[in-house]
């Protein structure tokens, strides 16, 4: 294989990324770490995110608990992202081609299928709430009758073409989009929490009764999947252009700061608000975003609504985009943007689903993720595992070579992925009626109290898996990532 067919060509500055898998070329290598901020805050600064202070509320915790896990779960998950991250500066490759080095370059294909669900899964969500935001807040404004059907449609077209358009330009169109959304969406996210300070009853708040420990546990791992694990599969994916002297602990810093602050800041608003009115908490169960607006002055509508759309198309963009990678990492040989496309189409169908047949949102969704985050935190615990092992830079051309360093397969790796996953299935639950094709987990828990037992809804699965990987690999994986770099003369040595 030749160097021309594993190096991108240069985009244009201002125009559509043709660059999809391939090594980024070191003329495209001139991003900084603090350039990595703008992507992470504007796909989390969401007010999505305080539909969360319901959902964890949901796990029977008081307040002050639910805002420690809150924190907790949410900086850790992102730092998770940055450890991440660093694998794609010293590799210049997306993610998955980036975790060939610990899985081979064919073996990567397993946790690659993972990964690019994932994704479909996690955009296809966010395009639904901004579907069933719109109708909430047009039916509010007096803008339709009872039939939301016109609407949602309407709306499930916009929203899907957008976020299409906006993952087929690519990497460059998207962070000068991302430079204003931040400005707009946060902006607009503080003006939204002056005006509900008033629905905060502090007295309501303070006589939610404490949970348990295992409950906590539950809040917290809910929080984790949803926020930093939901993304860690495609963390490296803005990183690969980073600049070759840029500091490993710079790129962590920026990526956690940058995904973890609006988060933090818009779960723990939403506990209040959720904790204050138990009308409110179950309404955002059905429908998350048109929730909250149902506590604004009807003349603040509009503006929430398009911000919130967009801020859940910044989210969107950003996976679209990234899911896209992942596709062509599975082995399909099609331009970057038309794997975009390809994963949009799957995206809008997904949308239209959920939005006019399925009866709810909030218990798929909740079980998706949990079932979907075990072998994600499985494979996360692997590649963090990796980039802790390794003392040179990724060799970039191995990563594309069956034949290279990295071989075909670790059947290693791979095996202690399945092993995490068989233990991680077993100790997590679903709790959930409207999902009930994932009653089959959970299987292990009757060796720690049952399905009905105090740990059961505490899903501590995702993070066994996770310390399964990174221990299993750390351990066992040290001779073999040794002897991958025992051949590499006169490679970058890594900078951290």
């Amino acid at each position: 294989m030749s160097q021309s067919d594993v190096i991108g060509d240069t985009p244009a500055a201002h125009g559509i990324e043709l660059t999809g898998i391939e090594i980024v070329s070191e003329s495209e290598r001139t991003a900084k770490p603090r350039d990595l901020f703008l992507p992470w805050f504007a796909s989390n600064i969401s007010v999505f995110g305080m539909s969360y202070g319901a959902w964890v509320l949901g796990f029977g915790i008081s307040f002050w608990q639910a805002t420690i896990v809150t924190i907790i779960g949410v900086i850790l998950s992102f730092v998770i992202c940055g450890v991440i991250a660093l694998g794609g500066k010293r590799g210049s490759v997306p993610t998955m081609v980036m975790s060939r080095a610990a899985f081979g370059v064919q073996g990567a294909k397993v946790p690659g299928v993972i990964s690019w669900l994932t994704s479909i899964g996690w955009e296809t969500s966010l395009a639904i709430t901004a579907v069933l935001a719109t109708a909430t807040i047009f039916d509010r404004l007096g803008w339709v009758g009872d039939d939301h059907t016109a609407v949602s449609i309407v709306a499930a077209i916009v929203v899907a073409a957008l976020i299409v358009l906006g993952a087929v330009a690519g990497y460059h169109i998207i962070m000068k989009m991302q430079a204003v959304l931040t400005w707009l969406t946060g902006i607009t996210t503080i003006i939204y929490v002056f005006l509900v300070i008033p629905h905060i009853d502090w007295n309501t708040l303070m006589a939610i009764p404490t949970g348990s420990f295992p409950a906590m546990i539950g809040g917290m791992t809910m929080v984790m999947t949803g926020m930093g694990l939901g993304w860690v599969n495609i963390a490296a994916d803005w990183a690969r252009y980073q600049s070759r002297d840029a500091r490993g602990s710079a790129i962590v810093f920026w990526n956690t700061l940058g995904g973890s602050l609006g988060p933090v800041v818009l779960i723990t608003f939403g506990l209040m608000l959720a904790g204050s009115s138990a009308e409110l908490s179950e309404n955002i169960g059905m429908d998350p975003v048109g929730a909250l607006g149902q506590l604004l002055p009807t003349w603040f509508l509009l503006p929430f609504l398009l911000t919130a759309i967009l801020s859940l198309l910044s989210g969107a963009i950003n996976g679209i985009y990234s899911s896209g990678l992942t596709l062509l990492t599975l082995g399909i040989k099609i331009p970057r943007p038309v794997a975009s496309l390809i994963d949009g189409t799957i995206l809008t169908l997904g949308t239209i689903y959920v939005v006019f047949f399925s009866p709810t949102f909030i218990g798929p969704f909740q079980s998706f993720l949990v079932t979907l985050g075990v072998p994600l935190a499985a494979w996360a615990g692997i590649m963090m595992a990796d980039i802790a092992l390794r003392k040179k830079s990724y060799d970039e051309y191995a990563l594309f070579n069956s034949e290279g360093r990295y071989g075909a397969a670790n059947w290693g790796a791979l095996v202690l992925m399945a092993v995490a996953c068989v233990v991680g299935w077993g100790l997590v639950v679903n709790g959930y009626s409207d999902a009930s094709w994932n009653d089959w987990q959970g299987y292990l828990l009757g060796l720690i109290g049952g399905k009905d037992g105090v740990w059961a809804s505490g899903n501590i699965g995702v993070i066994i898996a996770m310390i399964i990987g990174f221990v299993g690999y750390y351990f066992g994986g040290k001779r073999h990532v040794a002897e991958q770099e025992a051949s590499q003369v006169g490679d970058l040595r890594v900078s951290e």
